[in-house]
C-alpha cells in the first residue's frame, strides 16, 4: 500500500464538501425510485463528476431506462432521450437547417443532441451513419450543421444503452465510437430481496406511487463546481505508474509473463484509456471522501473502464475468454504500489 501522503495546508478536506454532499443527494433521489443497482449509480456519479460518457448494457426490463431517467429528474438539467432506430438520420439528431418563408432564409432547427443529458436508448439499433452522428458530439461537445459549428451545452453527458444478446436487426458500435465512452456499466439482475421491494414499489402500488417526480437536488452549476474540487485529489506518482503499468501489460503481455493474453487479445488499450482511468480513480476518492488516490481505486474502475476497449481474438471467443477476464488477470499479476 502506499504511504500515507503529505497534505499541504492549501488542499483542504474533500470529506465535507458541499459538492460531494449534492451528490450523496443525488444518489438518494435515484434511489427513491431504483432499488438496488449502487454500483451502478456510482458509476453515473462518476461519469457526472468527470464528464465521461457511459454506455449502459443489460436485458431488457432491467431499468436501464428507469435509471437515466430518475438521474435526469434529480439534477436541475435539460434531458432528452433519443429512441435509436434503424430508420433514424443523423439530421434527427443533431439538427437540420430549415428555410424560414418569412424571412427567406435558414435557421437551425437544433436536434435533440442539445441537452446537458442524453439518453441514447438502444444505440446498437441504429445505423453506423447515425451513430456516427454522435462521435462530435462525445468528443467535442459540439455539433456541425451545414458547415457550421454548434457547441452544446455544459455540462453534456450520454448515456446509451444496448441489449447485450439481441443481435437481430442491431448494428455493433464501431471501436472508435466504443473508446469515445469513458466507462462500460453492467446491469445484472437483483438479489431476491431487491426483487421483492421492486414489486412491493411497483406491482403492489399506485401508479401515482410509481410515476412520483424526484425533486431536483443538483444543479448544472454545482456539477461544475463538484468537477474543480476533483483537482484537490491528489494522485501520486506511483499510482500513475501503475496505471502505466496496467496499460503497457495489454500491449504486451508477453513482456509480464502472461504469453496466453497474447493469444486472447487483438490490440490493447489506449493513452485514452489511462487517462479515462485516472480519472475514474480520481472521482472515486472523492466520493469516498479521501484527498489522495489509492491502488484499490484504480482496481475498482479498471473493469468499467476498459472493458470495452479490448479486442478479443477467435480463439478467445471460442473459449468463452471474456475482456473481463483479462482485466481481472492483469490486476491480479501487476504488483500494485
Amino acid at each position: 500500500m502506499l504511504d500515507e501522503i503529505p497534505r499541504g495546508d492549501l488542499v483542504t478536506s474533500v470529506a465535507q464538501t458541499v459538492g460531494r454532499k449534492l451528490l450523496e443527494d443525488v444518489s438518494t433521489a435515484v434511489h427513491r425510485r431504483v432499488v438496488g443497482q449502487d454500483e451502478t449509480v456510482r458509476g453515473l456519479l462518476i461519469a457526472l463528476l468527470t464528464g465521461g460518457h457511459v454506455l449502459l448494457e443489460g436485458l431488457p426490463g432491467l431499468a436501464k431506462t428507469l435509471l437515466v431517467r430518475s438521474l435526469a429528474e434529480a439534477l436541475s438539467t435539460s434531458f432528452r432521450r433519443i429512441q435509436f432506430t434503424p430508420d433514424l438520420l443523423p439530421g434527427d439528431i443533431v439538427g437540420t437547417p430549415v428555410y424560414d418563408q418569412s424571412t427567406g432564409t435558414f435557421r437551425v432547427h437544433r436536434g435533440p443532441i442539445f441537452a446537458n443529458l442524453v439518453l441514447a436508448d438502444e444505440v446498437n439499433r441504429a445505423p453506423p451513419k447515425v451513430q456516427s452522428a454522435l462521435l462530435e458530439a462525445m468528443e467535442e461537445e459540439q455539433v456541425t450543421i451545414d458547415g457550421t459549428p454548434h457547441p452544446l451545452p455544459h455540462p453534456f453527458l450520454v448515456l446509451a444503452t444496448q441489449n447485450p444478446i439481441e443481435q437481430h436487426g442491431t448494428y455493433p458500435l464501431a471501436e472508435a465510437q466504443l473508446d469515445r465512452f469513458m466507462m462500460k456499466l453492467r446491469i445484472g439482475y437483483p438479489t431476491g430481496d431487491e426483487e421483492r421491494e421492486i414489486l412491493r414499489r411497483v406491482a403492489l402500488s399506485s401508479t401515482e406511487d410509481v410515476q412520483r417526480v424526484i425533486e431536483p437536488v443538483a444543479s448544472a452549476e454545482a456539477i461544475i463546481e463538484a468537477r474543480r474540487e476533483l483537482e484537490l485529489v491528489l494522485v501520486e506518482q506511483r499510482v500513475q505508474d501503475y496505471v502505466v503499468d496496467l496499460a503497457l501489460a495489454t500491449r504486451d503481455p508477453k513482456g509480464v509473463g502472461l504469453s496466453e493474453l497474447a493469444e486472447w487479445l487483438e490490440f490493447g488499450i489506449s493513452p485514452r484509456a489511462s487517462i479515462f482511468l485516472i480519472r475514474a480513480a480520481r472521482a472515486r476518492a472523492w466520493l469516498e471522501g479521501r484527498e489522495f488516490v489509492l491502488p484499490d481505486d484504480v482496481k475498482a474502475m479498471a473493469l468499467p473502464v476498459l472493458r470495452h476497449r479490448l479486442r478479443m481474438t477467435y480463439e478467445a471467443d471460442v473459449k468463452g475468454v471474456t475482456p473481463d477476464h483479462v482485466v481481472e488477470r492483469l490486476l491480479g499479476t501487476i504488483r500494485a504500489p
